[in-house]
């Protein structure tokens, strides 16, 4: 393995790291006006309440290697999606000052304002990285000049619309099994009530996507008769999925968990094999893509980073086991918390 392969399989870590972290609070965002009750809101939002922002950082990382080991990849993506990107943060923002904001006042239509802010603004977030990754798979108009030719409503494309809603449904389901393991009674048998519908809407649309990439998305199987090996990508993402059935049945919420973290990651795999070795595929001419040589930093460049990585990386790992650790178990509301 070089460098250059080195850095794109690192680049997966940190983009699976992130969607399994932040899509369980994504998740729970979108299943918040699902509680009806203003204490059980409270407890949603507590249960990420100590992790969320910790979460975010894998995105800010992902970015910033990006930044450094690809930096004409990273020129282009930035530069062409600038409206989207813009929408993104605004939601991201929009929902951490929701969470702060709700408890301020005891007016419920002032918490309802921001209960309405945290579950569309987790929404469409969510909606917009699942957009993001269909878009990615269909390819993009990218000139020779490494610049995107195109307007932000061509991204709206029927299967990149459907990966979106994949996407809501995935994280979902996602954070109603966290939410399983932080709360209890009343709560729970609601939030397993979220978790079964959450799961059939997965499973709908995870069909619907896989049948749509198979018929009509060249890229998305393309390197799976190079490397048959990826299969075993697909049945680990098969197995884990029908786990989830068994283990919500069984009342095993932290199986279910880590094995809906497991179709995340498997999925995130899958995304990556379907890339490779590309970064960024033209839908004009596929010699004009950007891939992992192309749009890479210096080799010097790419060995620096790949020490810093080996040095940063197990203590980001060992600081969220340690979070995790600290903030384990059922989920207290008391007057401190959101």
């Amino acid at each position: 393995m070089n460098l250059n392969e080195l850095w794109f399989l690192l680049l997966g870590v940190l983009l699976a790291g992130y969607a399994i972290l932040d899509g369980f609070d994504l998740g729970t965002g979108i299943l918040h006006l699902a509680a009806r009750k203003d204490e059980h809101r409270r407890v949603l939002m507590n249960a990420i309440g100590p992790v969320w922002d910790g979460n975010e950082v894998w995105l800010l990382t992902f970015g910033g290697a990006l930044f450094a080991a690809f930096p004409n990849a990273y020129a282009t993506v930035f530069s062409g999606f600038y409206t989207a990107f813009m929408l993104l943060l605004f939601a991201l923002i929009f929902r951490a000052v929701s969470m702060e904001f709700r408890s301020k006042r005891e007016s419920p239509a002032w918490r309802r304002l921001w209960d309405t802010g945290f579950c569309v603004s987790s929404a469409t977030a969510t909606l917009l990285f699942g957009v993001a990754v269909g878009n990615a798979l269909l390819g993009l108009p990218i000139g020779p000049d490494m610049e995107y030719h195109g307007r932000l409503l061509r991204l709206l494309k029927p299967y990149a619309l459907l990966t979106g809603l994949f996407t809501v449904a995935l994280f979902a389901m996602h954070g109603a099994l966290y939410l399983g393991m932080k709360t209890e009674g009343e709560l729970q048998q609601q939030v397993r009530r979220w978790a079964w519908k959450a799961l059939a809407a997965v499973a709908v649309l995870y069909l619907a996507v896989t049948a749509y990439s198979v018929l009509a998305v060249p890229l998305a199987t393309r390197n799976f008769s190079r490397h048959p090996w990826l299969w075993v990508l697909v049945a680990v993402n098969v197995l884990a999925l029908l786990n989830i059935v068994r283990t919500l049945r069984a009342d095993c919420w932290g199986q279910a968990f880590l094995s809906s973290s497991l179709v995340i990651l498997s999925l995130v795999g899958l995304f990556g094999a379907a890339l490779f070795p590309e970064l960024v595929h033209s839908s004009l001419n596929s010699a004009w893509s950007l891939d992992i040589y192309n749009a890479a930093s210096t080799a010097k460049t790419l060995a620096i980073m790949a020490v810093i990585a080996l040095i940063g990386m197990p203590l980001v790992l060992i600081y969220t086991c340690v979070i995790y650790r600290v903030f384990r178990g059922k989920v207290q509301v008391d007057k401190f918390g959101y």
